[in-house]
C-alpha cells in the first residue's frame, strides 16, 4: 500500500521552481556523520534488546523496525513511501536439547527450517559415525553411506565440503531419526544457517556441535564403544505476514531510478547490527543528505525484509515489477555488511556495465587510501534478483565470518562489532555513488529486461523456487582472491 506523509514544506519556491541547491557528489559524502550513522545503530540495537534480542522475519522486532525506518523516512516531505506487504514461511526452533551418552548435557545449536523431533521426548538412539572424508566431504554422496545401518538411529556427520542440506536428505533417505553435525575445525562457531523453506518434509532433524565434542564422539565410535544420546527439538513452522519498505525520492525522473537497498532483517540468534544495521542506517543518513536537494535522476531506497531467509523480500518487489518498472530502474547498490570489524573493502562487479556504478565506489574508497577491489558478486545477498533481470548493479561488503566478522549471526553482533572507521568511509563512498548516479546515468547502458512480472501465481513460484536454488539459504558468500566463505 502507498503511504504518504506530507507536512509543510520548508522550501523556498520561485517561478513554479523549487530553489533546492544543486546536489553534489563529494557534498553527500561529507554531509554523512559517524555520530548519525551510530544513533541509527544504537536505536536498532535497542529494539533488539527489547525484543530477546533480535530483530528477525516474523518477530516483534523486525515490526518495530520497520516503524523505526518508516518514522525516519517520514520527516518533511522529501519521499514517496510504500509499505510492501508479503508472506513467507516462518520457522523457529523453540527448543532444541541434547543429552549426551552419560547423561550430560551438551550444547547444541539449531538451524532455521529444522525439522522437529517426535514429542516430548524426541529421539533416544546410538550414534553411528558417518566415515570421515576430509577431501570430499563427509556424508555428502550416496556412496559414503553404504554399508552403514543408519535406520532408526542418528547419524553423526562432520560438517563441510557440502551443504547441510546435502547430508540430512540422505540421512533422512538412509533411515536416519535424526543426525548430529560436529564443526570441521575448532576456531568455527555455528553461527546460524538456513535449510531452505524448500526442504520443508525433506530432511533429518539435526542439531550441531562442537568441533571438540564431535571428534571426541568419533573416537570412541571408532575404537567400538556404543554410544546412546537423546535429541529433542521443538520446531514451530507458519505462514507469517511480513513488510518492507520502498521510499522514492520525488525529485528525479521517474524513468531513470538509480536504486539502494539493504536488507532490514537480523537472524533470530542476534540483533544484527553489521549485519546488517549498517547497510540499514547508511541508507538513512544518505536519504537526510540529499533532501532539500535537486538532482536529474530519481532514487528509491529499499529496505528489504525476510533476506536471511533466503533473500526473498527482495525477491519478492523484483518478481512484481512490470517490464516497464524493471526496465525504469537503471542501475542497484546493494549495502549488506559493510562495516566488519576486519573489513575487506570488496566492490561487486563482474562487468563493464557493472562498473558504470561501480567505479564511483571504488574511486571514493581508493582516493581515501582504502584497498578496495573489484569483486564479482556471490551468491546470497539482495542483489540476486536484479541481476537475474539484468540490471546492472554493485555494492560494498567488508566480510562475514572470521577473521573479518567472528560475530556474524550470532548474539554477539551487537554495537560493539562495528568497525567505526569502515563503517563510516563506506557509507560516505555509498553516498558519493549515489549522487553520481543521480546526476546522470549516461554511463550506464540501457539494460534488456530478461524476465518480468509473473503472470500468475504459479509462475512466481517457479521464480521464488529458481532463486532459492541460486542463493541456497541465508548464506553470506565472497570471494577474495582464492578464498570463498560459505555456510556448510
Amino acid at each position: 500500500m502507498k503511504l504518504a506523509y506530507i507536512v509543510p514544506s520548508l522550501a523556498l519556491w520561485a517561478n513554479g521552481a523549487c530553489a533546492y541547491k544543486r546536489l553534489s557528489p563529494q557534498q553527500a559524502a561529507n554531509d554523512i556523520k559517524g555520530q548519525d550513522l551510530n544513533n541509527s545503530l544504537q536505536k536498532l540495537y535497542n529494539i533488539a534488546l527489547d525484543n530477546n534480542n533480535s530483530r528477525a522475519f516474523g518477530l516483534p522486532g523486525y515490526k518495530a523496525s520497520i516503524d523505526f525506518v518508516h518514522k525516519r523516512l517520514s520527516h518533511g516531505d522529501q519521499f514517496d513511501i510504500s509499505v510492501q506487504p508479503f508472506t513467507h514461511l516462518f520457522s523457529q526452533t523453540r527448543k532444541i536439547a541434547l543429552t549426551g551418552p552419560k547423561g550430560e548435557k551438551v550444547d547444541v545449536v539449531s538451524l532455521q527450517y529444522n525439522h522437529a523431533t517426535p514429542l516430548p521426548g524426541g529421539v533416544t538412539a546410538p550414534l553411528v559415525l558417518i566415515p570421515i572424508d576430509d577431501e570430499r566431504g563427509s556424508g555428502c554422496f550416496e556412496d559414503q553411506w553404504k554399508g552403514i545401518d543408519v535406520k532408526g538411529k542418528i547419524a553423526l556427520i562432520k560438517r563441510g565440503k557440502c551443504h547441510f542440506i546435502n547430508k540430512l536428505k540422505l540421512a533422512k533417505d538412509n533411515g536416519a531419526s535424526a543426525a548430529i553435525v560436529f564443526n570441521d575445525n575448532p576456531a568455527q562457531t555455528a553461527g546460524s544457517g538456513s535449510l531452505g523453506a524448500e526442504n520443508i518434509g525433506k530432511l533429518a532433524p539435526v542439531g550441531v556441535i562442537t568441533y571438540d565434542r564431535g571428534n571426541a564422539w568419533a573416537d570412541r565410535l571408532k575404537s567400538g564403544e556404543t554410544l546412546e544420546t537423546n535429541l529433542i527439538i521443538d520446531v514451530i513452522t507458519e505462514k507469517r505476514e511480513t513488510w518492507q519498505i520502498i521510499a522514492d525520492t520525488k525529485e528525479g525522473d521517474p524513468n531513470n531510478i538509480v536504486m539502494l537497498g539493504a536488507h532490514l532483517d537480523s537472524v533470530q540468534e542476534g540483533p544484527g547490527i553489521n549485519d546488517n544495521g549498517s547497510g540499514v542506517a547508511a541508507l538513512l543518513s544518505i536519504a537526510e543528505s540529499i533532501k532539500q536537494k535537486s538532482f536529474k535522476n530519481k532514487l528509491r531506497f529499499a529496505f528489504w525484509g525476510a533476506e536471511e531467509s533466503g533473500m526473498i523480500g527482495s525477491n519478492y518487489y523484483v518478481s512484481n515489477l512490470s517490464k516497464e518498472e524493471a526496465s525504469n530502474i537503471r542501475f542497484y547498490y546493494n549495502y549488506d555488511m559493510i562495516a566488519s570489524l576486519q573489513p575487506y573493502y570488496i566492490i561487486y562487479s563482474d562487468s563493464e556495465a557493472h562498473k558504470t556504478g561501480a567505479q564511483y565506489l571504488y574511486e571514493y574508497l581508493t582516493e581515501h587510501g582504502y584497498p578496495a577491489e573489484y569483486t564479482p558478486f556471490g551468491s546470497s545477498s539482495d542483489y540476486i534478483g536484479f541481476l537475474e533481470l539484468g540490471i546492472p548493479s554493485s555494492g560494498i561488503f567488508t566480510g562475514a565470518g572470521p577473521p573479518q566478522d567472528v560475530c556474524y549471526h550470532t548474539a554477539c553482533d551487537d554495537i560493539k562489532n562495528i568497525n567505526e572507521e569502515a563503517f563510516l568511509v563506506n557509507a560516505k563512498a555509498a553516498a558519493y555513488a549515489a549522487a553520481s548516479l543521480a546526476l546522470s546515468v549516461e554511463e550506464v547502458p540501457k539494460h534488456e529486461i530478461s524476465s518480468t512480472n509473473p503472470s500468475s501465481k504459479r509462475g512466481m513460484t517457479r521464480n521464488m523456487a529458481r532463486w532459492a536454488n541460486v542463493a541456497r539459504g541465508a548464506e553470506k558468500v565472497h570471494s577474495c582472491g582464492s578464498e570463498r566463505k560459505v555456510f556448510m
